[in-house]
């Protein structure tokens, strides 16, 4: 559920972006419909003569509605509603015409739908009208045929009548015949007069087949297509869109967001720097948030080293300057506990700058560095700077001889790395990035253990897998990674103002020499600094082993 809300969080945007235009094709959508307007008329329907429908349907009176309603389709009322509007096409009639019964009433509601709102209300009332008159119709038409029923009877009564009547003339009125016909005569009259007062009844007889107690109206508004039901479907599917969209993109997104992507790498997670890349861009304070998270990294490092181990390296997973963050302020946690700490900056320069150079960090000078040692230009000594807020820490940045490619996998590297082993504490390395080139590897090689650098949102799983096992091809301890924010990157190198310049030529951080001191370099060459020279030793540091290192390099 955790990875459900974070692909969410991460892409809202682009479920976003879909539901709107998921909402905007629905509305597209319902534009297109063709647009259906239904009016209504209702109709109050009353048993007219002797109805031919079956007792007991809806009502309580001897109509059927249910029967009505099916009436409503008839080949007669379809027929009747098609002469009322002048027109022929009786299927396309009888399909827009529909029925309800409402419960416990006897009324029906004649509904009929139409394109024009007219047209609906004319075939409403065209359709009532119909019905009523075939319903009319029909109830006279059964009383007629009652009424014609009745005279036929009474024209045989008359002619048995007329017969009896012609016996009686020709009978003994005291015989026994006679009385028999005479009482056959009475009978006969009495029949007729009954079934001419039925006659009577049937032609005087109001015929009433139902009333509109509601007239068809032109609807105002269409029916149909439904708005809300349109575009509720369209912000649906563009949201089902743009959560499978989002989902395409993280699966497709191999960068790193959260430690269990490091997990996932067969990386382990040391820590993680907290807040947002614009502001890791130092080294912290020991009692901020990130101070915290680097003292227990430092705390981490220190219990994984054996006895007699002390150099780790610290390397990136991708280019960026997260290997020089995480190695400064891991030197600057070390170096607070009292311990005397040699910071290498080991990434030469190339066409990209950090946005977090290791000479600004620390606050030394940007030259001389480890690039001008390994060319034989200037001592280690010369190169070896004291950090201005940090006594016990010293720094070797990486120099500015860009020409220098390659040098960081000589002997002359390995001897460095030997001599300060045996004159510091612990020794923290920044390497270049494993994907950038092969000297990660090399300097690993020289180290007791090493840290992945890793920077969120920037570094893709690919890239720490590879970076974890080039560290395990050549032996090293990978102790794991820590996570930066993603840091801001300047794009190319800018040229160096004269105020830099000058900054760069005077080093900064180092104490002056006294009057009997001497740089070693100097010494080595017989030459006597002027007074305002200056240089830095590590304070535990024997000059002279540093001098005949300086000799060998230079030989």
């Amino acid at each position: 559920m955790s990875d459900y809300l974070g692909l969410i969080a991460r892409h809202w945007w682009i479920a976003v972006l879909l539901t709107l235009a998921g909402t905007a094709g629905g509305a597209a959508y319902n534009e297109s419909l063709p647009r259906e307007y239904v009016s209504t008329a209702s109709v109050l329907v009353r048993p007219a003569g002797l109805d031919a429908n079956v007792a007991g349907g809806r009502t309580r009176d001897e109509i059927n509605l249910d029967t009505e309603a099916q009436l409503m389709r008839s080949t007669a009322v379809v027929a009747g509603a098609a002469k009322v509007l002048q027109r022929e096409d009786v299927d396309v009639l009888a399909g827009a015409v529909s029925v309800e019964v409402p419960p416990n009433t006897a009324v029906l509601q004649i509904n009929y739908a139409a394109s024009v709102p007219e047209e609906a209300q004319a075939g409403a009332k065209a359709f009532a009208q119909s019905y009523l008159a075939n319903r009319e119709g029909n109830a006279k038409a059964e009383l007629e045929r009652q009424a014609a029923a009745l005279r036929d009877k009474i024209k045989d009564l008359t002619e048995d009548l007329t017969k009896i009547n012609s016996k009686l003339s020709d009978a003994n009125p005291k015989s026994s015949n006679y009385a028999t016909l005479d009482s056959q005569r009475d009978t006969t009259v009495t029949q007729i007069n009954q079934l001419n007062n039925k006659v009577n009844q049937l032609a005087t007889e109001t015929v009433s087949a139902g009333t509109v107690i509601r007239e068809a109206r032109v609807p105002g508004r269409p029916v149909k297509p439904t708005a809300a039901v349109n575009y509720a479907a369209g912000a649906l599917l563009g949201l089902l869109a743009g959560l499978g969209v989002a989902a395409l993109r993280e699966r497709l997104d191999k960068r790193v967001r959260a430690g269990r992507d490091l997990v996932r790498s067969g990386v382990a997670v040391l820590g993680a720097v907290p807040g947002k890349g614009s502001g890791c861009t130092e080294v912290f304070t020991p009692f901020s948030p990130g101070g915290r998270a680097f003292n227990r990294l430092r705390n981490e490092v220190v219990a994984a080293f054996r006895p007699g181990e002390q150099v780790v390296v610290v390397t990136g997973a991708s280019r960026g300057p997260a290997a020089t963050l995480v190695a400064a302020n891991l030197a600057a946690a070390l170096s607070r506990t009292g311990a005397e700490v040699v910071l290498i900056g080991a990434q030469l320069p190339d066409s990209l700058t950090e946005a977090a150079p290791l000479a600004r960090l620390v606050g030394v000078a940007p030259t001389p560095g480890l690039s001008e040692v390994l060319a034989g230009r200037v001592s280690l000594a010369e190169a070896t700077q004291r950090a201005a807020r940090t006594p016990s820490l010293h720094v070797i940045t990486t120099g500015g001889t860009a020409t220098a490619a390659g040098m960081l996998q000589s002997h002359a590297l390995r001897d460095i790395i030997a001599t300060l082993r045996a004159h510091a504490d612990y020794l923290v390395v920044e390497a270049p990035s494993t994907s950038a080139s092969a000297d990660a590897q090399s300097l690993a090689s020289l180290a007791d253990a090493a840290i992945l650098a890793v920077e969120t949102r920037r570094t893709s799983r690919p890239e720490v897998a590879d970076a974890a096992e080039q560290l395990r091809r050549v032996g090293t301890p990978l102790l794991g990674g820590v996570m930066m924010p993603r840091l801001p990157h300047r794009a190319r190198r800018t040229p160096a103002t004269a105020d830099e310049q000058a900054t760069s030529a005077e080093p900064t951080g180092r104490p002056l020499l006294s009057e009997d001191e001497e740089p070693v370099e100097a010494a080595a060459n017989g030459h006597k600094p002027h007074a305002d020279e200056q240089t830095i030793m590590l304070a535990p540091l024997d000059a002279s082993a540093l001098t005949e290192l300086d000799e060998a390099h230079r030989q």
